[in-house]
């Protein structure tokens, strides 16, 4: 049952400083370069598109990368291509936008929940392997928050089951495995670049691959299934005439948000230092709390610091999480939740019979959990007012008030 913030521990009127959960890091330069396209007379995919595709898979290492209109859409295109039908398996993680699971349904596929662990939130190889069965052809990883999954041990149980993977990236860039970035781990990578991702172009995404067959294959179909891109019949010695060769989608990229891409690309590093620092002052305030967890990056791993996600001990505070939030929000600090889990949503109860306590790791997760605000863009004045409202809720709102904030954490 929730538990209600009691009146003295709010203020009579709200803070006056509001730090917003997410604040695009764009500026004049992409505006410049969305100006120059416009005076170029080229609107839609063309020459920007491709060399901003170049340039990225030069920055991830990998061979293609494939641009296309959202991160939903570098799915379904990645599973369209491994072969992904009616009547297949492919595991997904309960804990993860229903993007995540959705493109698997435009496939005609089935879409199997898998629990998370309870460290890093990430879909726990062993419950996958569990859930594996003669239908399942593939395995999505979500990098949540930016951590990578635990790829070594869901390449090996892909191995042995013969799955196709397609790593959910969308809060992945730039995110490490083992000294090489996401984006070369995999046979198929997709990215978002949505508006509160570490990259953005708006809209838009991106899938990566070594494999060149898929690659041309992705390319054809994210564009109604032409055989030759709209620049190229409308170019210079180009021709009218063109042949639909699979009914594709309408699914490209546009130079625009291209051209707003590689400005965004050649800060990338920059911009994921910038959150990192964030990052490390948050842990070091909290960390001393019993009443907090602070997120764990393994050490094989380096995270993009999409997200910060923070976690209560519920059973050391008179607050549950919404209430926590609620708090937050009152005193100028906005957060979110990722994510209610998949087996939690009525669309998945009602389509596939999942049911609350199917999956009592993410649930237990997602109870405790809250996304603070992290951007390279904040302020020093928002970065304190972050960790001070915090800690003073914290404080205001434990149970045993003889505990202090120097007492040794439990997580």
């Amino acid at each position: 049952m929730r538990t209600q913030p009691v009146p003295e521990q709010l203020p009579e009127t709200p803070h006056e400083l509001h730090v917003p959960f997410h604040r695009a890091s764009v500026g004049e330069d992409e505006i410049r370069a969305v100006s120059d396209v416009i005076r170029s007379g080229w609107m839609t995919m063309g020459p920007k598109t491709f060399e901003f595709e170049n340039q990225f898979a030069r920055f991830v290492g990998a061979e293609h990368a494939i641009a296309v209109s959202t991160g939903t859409a570098a799915l379904h295109l990645a599973l369209e291509a491994a072969g992904i039908h009616t009547g297949d398996e492919v595991l997904v993680p309960t804990t993860t936008f229903t993007a995540s699971a959705e493109a698997v349904i435009y496939t005609g596929a089935r879409p199997v929940l898998v629990d998370v662990d309870s460290v890093t939130m990430n879909i726990d190889p062993e419950d996958a392997a569990r859930r594996i069965t003669p239908k399942t052809k593939a395995i999505i990883p979500v990098h949540l928050a930016g951590q990578p999954c635990d790829m070594e041990e869901i390449h090996d149980l892909a191995q042995v089951h013969h799955l196709r993977v397609i790593e959910d990236a969308a809060h992945a860039l730039p995110s490490q495995y083992q000294g090489r970035r996401v984006g070369q781990l995999s046979e198929f990578t997709c990215f978002s670049f949505y508006a509160t991702k570490t990259l953005t172009t708006g809209e838009g995404g991106m899938i990566t691959t070594n494999n060149a067959r898929a690659a041309e294959r992705m390319r054809l179909m994210r564009l109604h299934g032409i055989e030759r891109d709209a620049w190229k019949r409308y170019g210079k010695g180009g021709s009218w005439s063109y042949q639909v060769l699979e009914a594709g989608f309408k699914y490209n990229f546009t130079d625009f948000q291209a051209a707003m891409g590689l400005v965004q690309l050649a800060k990338c590093d920059d911009m994921k230092y910038a959150r990192q620092k964030i990052a490390c002052r948050y842990s070091d305030a909290f960390s001393g709390c019993p009443e907090l967890v602070t997120p764990l990056v393994r050490e094989d791993r380096r995270t993009s610091w999409h997200l910060y996600i923070l976690r209560l001990q519920l059973d050391l505070l008179k607050l549950d999480r919404d209430a926590f939030i609620e708090v937050l929000l009152h005193r100028g600090v906005a957060c979110s939740v990722h994510f209610i889990p998949l087996h939690l949503q009525p669309f998945y109860c009602r389509a596939y019979g999942y049911r609350p306590g199917d999956f009592p790791g993410a649930e237990k997760e997602y109870r405790s959990c809250l996304s603070l605000p992290i951007y390279p863009g904040m302020t020093e004045k928002e970065i304190n007012h972050v960790i001070t409202v915090v800690l003073d809720t914290t404080r205001e709102s434990r149970i045993d008030s003889r505990i202090t904030a120097d007492a040794s954490p439990t997580a």
